[in-house]
C-alpha cells in the first residue's frame, strides 16, 4: 500500500481563498512618525486648538466685556469730555450733571475722564508686566530643564520669590524705588515668575519622556531642534491659559497698590487710585466707587471667562 503524505507547503493556493493584505507599518512608528508635522502628538488635529473654546458663549462674553473696556480706555482721548486732572467748581457733582455723566469726585474733576484714562493707565502697566513676569518664568524653566543643578536653583529662586507675600513685596519694592509705574511693573512682573516658570518646567519635564520625543531622538535630530520643534509646543499649550489668569491678576495688584497709595503717583488716576479717594465720601457720594467698581469688575469677569474657557479646551 502506497503511503500518502500531505504537502501543504507545496499545494497551490486555492483561488476562492482570500489573500491576507501586506502589514503596514502601525500609525506612529518611527516610519511614520517622521512625516508627521513637527510638534503634533498623535491625535491632534492641525486646527487651531483655541478656535472652538473662543467661539462659545461663555468665551465671547468674556471677549465682549474685556474688549469694551480696552476699547473705552484707548479711545479714552475721545470719550472725556474733560482732561483727567481739570478741576471745577462743581464738587462731588451727582450723575447726569451737564458737561460729567458720571458726576465730579471732591475736588471737582470729571469721573469720566477719570475712569478713563485710568483704564488707559491699568492697560500700560499690565501690558508690560505680565510679558515680562511671563518671559522671565519661562527662560528660568528653560534653564532648569537643562541641568539638574540649575534646576535646583531656579526652584530655590522661586520658593524664595513665593516666600514674600503680595503685599510685603509691594511695601518692600515701593521702599525701595518709591511710588510710581515702575514699582508696580517689578511687582506684579515678580509675582508671575514663578507661575510661568514652574508651569512650563513641568511641561517639558512630562513631554520629553513620550514616545514622540524619543522617536525623534533616535531620528538624529539634535537637543535644542528636539526642545523647540518637539517639547515646547505640546507644553506651552497651559501657559495660553495662565497668560488669562495672570492678567487677572495684575488687575488686582495694581488695584491694591494703587488703593494702598503705593502704586502710581496722583494727581494721574488709575482705577485703585480713583476707588480709593472714594471711600471718605461713600455714604454722600456713592456714585464716585460707582465707576471704578463697574469697570473692575467687568474686566476681572471677562478675563475669568476666557480663562476657564480655553482651560476647559487645553483639559480636552
Amino acid at each position: 500500500m502506497t503511503a500518502m503524505t500531505s504537502t501543504p507547503d507545496l499545494a497551490p493556493a486555492d483561488p476562492a481563498t482570500p489573500r491576507k493584505p501586506a502589514r503596514t507599518p502601525q500609525q506612529g512608528s518611527l516610519r511614520t512618525g517622521s512625516r508627521k508635522t513637527p510638534g503634533k502628538t498623535p491625535g491632534k488635529t492641525s486646527r487651531h486648538p483655541y478656535r472652538a473654546a473662543l467661539s462659545t458663549a461663555r468665551a465671547r462674553t468674556g471677549l465682549a466685556l474685556v474688549g469694551a473696556v480696552v476699547l473705552a480706555g484707548l479711545l479714552a482721548p475721545l470719550l472725556a469730555g474733560h482732561g483727567p486732572t481739570d478741576q471745577s467748581a462743581l464738587s462731588l457733582a451727582g450723575v447726569g450733571t451737564p458737561g460729567h455723566p458720571l458726576g465730579t469726585d471732591d475736588l471737582g474733576r470729571d469721573l469720566l475722564s477719570r475712569v478713563l484714562y485710568g483704564i488707559r493707565a491699568d492697560l500700560g502697566i499690565i501690558a508690560v508686566a505680565v510679558p515680562v513676569g511671563a518671559a522671565l518664568g519661562c527662560l528660568f524653566a528653560l534653564a532648569a530643564a537643562a541641568h539638574p543643578v540649575l534646576d535646583t536653583v531656579v526652584q530655590r529662586i522661586f520658593d524664595l520669590i513665593l516666600a514674600f507675600p503680595g503685599l510685603i513685596l509691594a511695601l518692600a519694592v515701593t521702599a525701595i524705588l518709591g511710588p510710581g509705574r515702575l514699582p508696580v511693573v517689578l511687582v506684579i512682573a515678580l509675582a508671575e515668575i514663578p507661575a510661568f516658570g514652574r508651569l512650563l518646567r513641568g511641561g517639558i519635564l512630562v513631554q520629553r519622556e513620550r514616545e514622540y520625543v524619543t522617536a525623534a531622538r533616535v531620528g538624529g535630530s539634535s537637543g535644542p531642534r528636539v526642545l523647540v520643534r518637539h517639547i515646547l509646543p505640546n507644553a506651552a499649550d497651559p501657559l495660553v491659559v495662565q497668560i488669562a489668569v495672570s492678567l487677572t491678576v495684575a488687575v488686582f495688584i495694581e488695584g491694591a497698590m494703587s488703593f494702598l497709595g503705593v502704586g502710581v503717583r496722583p494727581p494721574e488716576p488709575t482705577l485703585g487710585s480713583v476707588l480709593s479717594q472714594s471711600m471718605p465720601y461713600l455714604a454722600q457720594a456713592p456714585h464716585f466707587a460707582a465707576g471704578p467698581l463697574i469697570t473692575v469688575t467687568a474686566l476681572v469677569l471677562g478675563l475669568s471667562l476666557i480663562a476657564e474657557a480655553l482651560n476647559r479646551e487645553v483639559r480636552r
